[in-house]
């Protein structure tokens, strides 16, 4: 329909395909196609490669068609066996190697690939990846590889969406995007260069077995490394021999979970930490809270001893060991198998990057995503600021905490002479009715210049003494431009300026250009802040999301600026 609509509104003797199936023939001499590959749908297997004939799951014996519920026909045959067998779950990939070559063929693009090589600024600031600690390691170590700068060094994220855009469907469909870190910043995060692999279908979320769907990816990487591909250079007018490899993979929280194969939840939720996670379980609240930043502090530090302004601990410990990849391996091999299973260990499996020969060497493997870290700490802090129920990390169950901690008496809750009920003491950080409205009044009143934010206002209610349906870009911009004028003259000063240099913590970290000196100083200021920000609220307010703060500093000495790394770039592409 839409062919014939086109036809007539173009000159009577055009050449327009009659059909679509004329029109997919011609697309496809384009390197456009794709692969269906059955899947089993319980996520098991995927019916290529040794398993390509199957007609039954080898592992949990379901069909690998759709089946239906009626009856058998006389001739002993159901009706939907006698018609077109319908896939139960397809995996559609997308070839790599020939979209890796296509990038060559414009002369322009094979110039701006070169880009890292030649016209970088060697400034000693971090600007890109190629600054990075991580990208010299790789060339140190595979000098074969950075010998042609043409090779791809790419990120690969992943992003489990609703593509209907209605939450009254439960529905995730995931959409696996390579990101070349070859081209220059105005080109590097940019829609035309990514490249779409994989998409995989799936009502409900993948959890582990994400690794059965990026097999055909994860082999097409293997071949990259292994086996160079003739390349055609329009730039040069030059065939060579093209590879890629995988610096890092880009995530939020839960989906580092599923590559990586840590447990993000439980009290060893911090990969970075590891087993020397520092967590509590507190009784009342149901919860676990992540504390001990003063591990962090130099060793002589009079907060180490301080007991009673903390967790009523003293804190002896040195920080936690940077595992490497191959301490990481080792930690896998020693768990058994039993227990990867059942959950006794943080690792609940060996992710399938590890089969890449280079993986374990990377400096880095799975960012922190500072986009939803970001959100989380805005959201911890607007709702106990404004004591917004379900949001506040503040409530009868949190000073009940205090009380079996044997911290901070003044805010234990008190007796009054009602049986029935007891009276909560106000905290330092607490608004009065008076302050919320004075706060919420200039976020309801603020004006931004054009494309500088969405309308923050709309989230704001002052009657109601709420903030609510803040997407990640207004919690970007409220913590970095907005809160810290916001709260001024709304909370004690020893209060507001503890989280205005945390607000600045953020609007640094995520410069375009940073300095390797000046992160090192942010890092150590960072554990000042959080420090102090555990003398001022309950141990309920230390989420995870607030204990990964602590890391991202280092993360970017290691990795460069967050721009290329966060998910903005990655859910804009995926949602538009």
């Amino acid at each position: 329909m839409l062919l014939d609509l086109l036809r007539d509104a173009l000159p009577e003797e055009n050449v327009l395909s009659k059909s679509y199936y004329e029109t997919k023939k011609i697309v496809s001499g384009l390197g456009l196609g794709y692969a269906k590959i059955h899947a089993c749908p319980n996520d098991c297997v995927l019916y290529w490669d040794k398993y390509a004939k199957y007609e039954v799951c080898p592992k949990c014996s379901t069909s690998r068609w759709k089946t239906t519920n009626e009856d058998v026909q006389g001739n002993g045959m159901k009706t939907s066996e006698r018609q077109k067998k319908i896939p139960a779950k397809i995996l559609r990939w997308f070839p790599l190697k020939p979209r890796l070559q296509r990038l060559y063929m414009s002369s322009k693009v094979a110039e701006s690939m070169r880009w890292h090589h030649k016209s970088r600024l060697n400034d000693g600031s971090l600007g890109h990846p190629v600054d990075s600690l991580a990208w010299k390691n790789f060339d140190a170590r595979y000098p074969t590889f950075s010998l042609d700068p043409r090779n791809f060094r790419l990120g690969v994220a992943s992003y489990g969406f609703n593509p209907f855009k209605t939450m009254s469907i439960t529905h995730s469909t995931w959409p696996v995007i390579l990101i070349p870190y070859n081209l220059p910043p105005l080109m590097c995060m940019k829609q035309p260069y990514f490249m779409l692999p994989l998409l995989i279908p799936s009502p409900k979320g993948l959890g582990n077995n994400i690794d059965i769907y990026l097999q055909p990816l994860v082999q097409e990487l293997q071949e990259l490394w292994d086996d160079e591909i003739e390349t055609f250079d329009a730039y040069k007018k030059e065939t060579f021999q093209l590879r890629a490899a995988v610096m890092w993979t880009i995530n939020d929280f839960p989906t580092y979970d599923n590559l990586s194969g840590w447990s993000t939840k439980g009290q060893y939720a911090c990969p970075c930490c590891g087993i020397e996670t520092t967590s509590q379980w507190l009784r009342h609240g149901k919860k676990i809270c992540y504390m001990g930043h003063r591990r962090w502090l130099s060793p002589k530090h009079k907060w180490r001893l301080n007991s009673r302004d903390f967790d009523g601990t003293r804190e002896l410990r040195i920080l936690p060991k940077r595992l490497d990849g191959t301490d990481i391996l080792r930690q896998i091999e020693e768990c058994r198998e039993k227990d990867l299973a059942n959950g006794a260990q943080p690792w609940k499996k060996k992710s399938i990057f590890f089969t890449l020969p280079y993986w374990q060497y990377n400096v880095l493997r799975h960012n922190l995503d500072v986009m939803h870290i970001e959100k989380n700490v805005c959201d911890n802090i607007i709702g106990t600021l404004l004591n917004q129920e379900g949001k506040s990390k503040d409530n009868y169950k949190a000073q009940a905490d205090l009380v079996d901690m044997g911290i901070r008496s003044m805010l234990h809750p008190q007796p009054t002479p009602n049986i029935t009920t007891t009276c909560l003491p106000r905290a330092c950080y607490q608004m009065t009715n008076k302050e919320k409205e004075s706060f919420l009044s200039i976020l309801k009143n603020v004006k931004t210049p054009d494309e500088c934010s969405s309308n923050i206002p709309r989230c704001v209610h002052v009657k109601q003494h709420k903030m609510f349906g803040l997407k990640s870009y207004d919690c970007h911009v409220l913590m970095q431009e907005l809160l810290p004028v916001a709260l001024r003259g709304s909370l004690p000063d020893k209060v507001t300026s503890v989280l205005v240099d945390l607000f600045n913590f953020f609007k640094q970290i995520c410069s375009k250009i940073l300095n390797v000196e000046f992160l090192s100083q942010l890092e150590s200021k960072t554990v000042i802040t959080l420090c102090q920000l555990e003398t001022i609220f309950p141990p309920s307010f230390f989420t995870v999301m607030m204990h990964l703060v602590i890391y991202l500093a280092h993360k970017a000495q290691v990795v460069g600026p967050v721009q290329y790394r966060w998910m903005y770039p990655i859910e804009r592409c995926v949602c538009l």
